[in-house]
């Protein structure tokens, strides 16, 4: 089960450059300023420019669905015929991701945040 689409990550080259656009856009400050990851809230959603996407495959914004089992959902999405691209892993603050390609080459994020 998901709880929807609510994080968005950009692949940046130029992460100060992309901070100050979102900053512009979003009219806020970053809840996370680090040089491997900058996030921003607004209206429900989780913005992420993440410096390093592009080495990580990433070719233009990725959607995190929110799940409640991101092994289990995981599992299924290959079993639908995606491809891995990155397992998962946890990035911190009881956060876990992983990510895969449809077979039209479009980028699926998977997102489970576990408590303690």
């Amino acid at each position: 089960m998901t709880a929807g689409v609510n994080t968005i990550i950009y692949p940046v080259k130029d992460l100060d450059g992309a901070k100050a656009l979102f900053k512009a856009l979003l009219g806020t400050e970053p809840y996370a300023d680090e040089p491997y990851y900058v996030g921003f809230k607004d209206a429900g959603q989780d913005v992420g420019l993440d410096p390093n996407g592009h080495a990580k495959g990433m070719t233009g914004p990725v959607p995190y669905w929110h799940v409640d089992d991101i092994r289990t959902t995981l599992a299924a999405l290959l079993e639908a015929g995606a491809e891995a691209l990155q397992d998962v892993h946890d990035v911190g603050g009881g956060r876990l991701i992983a990510s895969v390609k449809d077979a039209d080459g479009n980028l699926v994020g998977l997102l489970q945040d576990v408590t303690g």
